[in-house]
């Protein structure tokens, strides 16, 4: 137990800010093509309470740094916020701003992985202090959950934001069929989880994602 508090509190800051701010970044776009859905049910904020969700904030990736932890066994390091409600009927051109109310998301998260990595490159370039190690072990933790929460959205399952981007550039008719595997969407991301595949596709893509990001900020 001892050795798992200092984890989480390394990871908590870099966990809350993924998760909530990925969902602000939804409202915000959809506010911005037409839909205020969002915005009148008060989630286009920086209050991680509006966003928190008590499974998926909290107990699922305290659950998985635990496992890690105590046993060396857990999986991706992954969560959710509450999703933030958007009509996509109110968008002025649903089919087409989808995309952008879906990219939104990731985005953020690219976004935030750069700015915990510049953190990374300042803290290892910095004369060793107190805080040195600290700060170099929460940057690192921003990195790697932004990177799993870009890499994991973008995968093209509905009702993840990969799915809706696809929904978004598929012709109608197709569109129309793919969308309707939304339902099943959660049941598959849960097969994948848990037979090993969903590591197998992700973790590439996140080692790829980070080298990358080393090389281009020089850490």
């Amino acid at each position: 137990m001892d050795s798992l508090i200092p984890i989480l509190a390394i990871w908590a800051l870099p966990v809350l800010l993924a998760i909530t701010l990925h969902e602000a970044a939804h409202g915000y776009v959809a506010r911005h093509f037409g839909d205020p859905t969002a915005d009148l049910a008060g989630r286009i904020t920086l209050n991680p309470l509006k966003h928190i969700d008590p499974v998926g904030t909290i107990l699922v990736p305290a659950g998985i740094l635990a496992l890690t932890t105590l046993f060396g066994a857990g999986g991706i390091l992954f969560g959710w916020a509450k999703p933030v409600p958007v009509n996509f009927g109110r968008l002025r051109n649903p089919k087409a701003d989808m995309l952008w109310v879906a990219a939104a998301g990731p985005f953020v998260n690219l976004l935030m992985a750069v700015a915990w990595g510049l953190l990374f490159r300042i803290a290892a370039t910095s004369e060793p202090g107190a805080y040195t190690l600290p700060m170099l072990k929460m940057a690192d933790a921003g990195i790697q959950i932004n990177a799993v929460l870009m890499v994991l959205n973008l995968l093209p399952i509905p009702p993840l934001d990969g799915g809706r981007i696809a929904v978004s550039l598929l012709p109608n008719r197709l569109a129309w069929r793919f969308a309707r595997l939304e339902p099943y969407g959660f049941p598959i991301l849960l097969v994948l989880l848990f037979t090993g595949i969903l590591g197998t596709i992700l973790w590439p893509l996140i080692a790829g994602f980070r080298y990358l990001l080393s090389t281009v900020l020089g850490f």
